[in-house]
Parts: C-alpha cells; sequence; structure tokens
C-alpha cells in the first residue's frame, strides 16, 4: 500500500505536532497533498483512468476548502503551511 502506517504517523508528526493530533488542519491538508501527489504519478502513466481522475479533484477540493477555512481562521498558519508543502497558490 502506498501509505502505510509509519507513513501517516510521520506526516501527522510533522505537520500536526504529534502523532495523535490527526484532526488538525494541518495534518488533513499534508495527508491530502501526499495522496495528490501519489495519484498525480499514477495518472502520468495511466492516462484514462478516469476513476482515479474524479478522486483527484474531490481531494484536490477537499484540500482547497481546508486550506480556505484556514486562511479565514488563521492566516499565519496558513502561509506557513503552504510554504512548508511547497503548494502553489
Amino acid at each position: 500500500m502506498y501509505l502505510s502506517s509509519e507513513l501517516k504517523k510521520e506526516i501527522f508528526e510533522k505537520h500536526g505536532k504529534s502523532v495523535t493530533n490527526t484532526g488538525s488542519a494541518e495534518s488533513q491538508i499534508a495527508l491530502f497533498t501526499h495522496r495528490i501527489n501519489h495519484m498525480t504519478g499514477h495518472l502520468k502513466t495511466n492516462k484514462k483512468d478516469f476513476n482515479t481522475q474524479r478522486a483527484l479533484l474531490n481531494v484536490v477540493g477537499k484540500r482547497r476548502r481546508i486550506l480556505d477555512h484556514l486562511k479565514s481562521v488563521d492566516v499565519f498558519r496558513y502561509r506557513a503551511i503552504i510554504k512548508d508543502l511547497e503548494i502553489r497558490k
């Protein structure tokens, strides 16, 4: 599987400030970014996989909504996560 529990723990520890903080906006954005990067690589080799393409659009939309919420709540955390994950916006 592309996302092992060890990798999830690493993502949550780095961006969520602890392993158990899985619900913070930063940790969710980091997890969605990892999924987006994985699906993008898959679609580069499998151009006609329309189910993955639709799933990618859904995940991008979810990440966008969380980013918009974070921007309205705390712009400094928003800028930090954008810079840390190198998301262009």
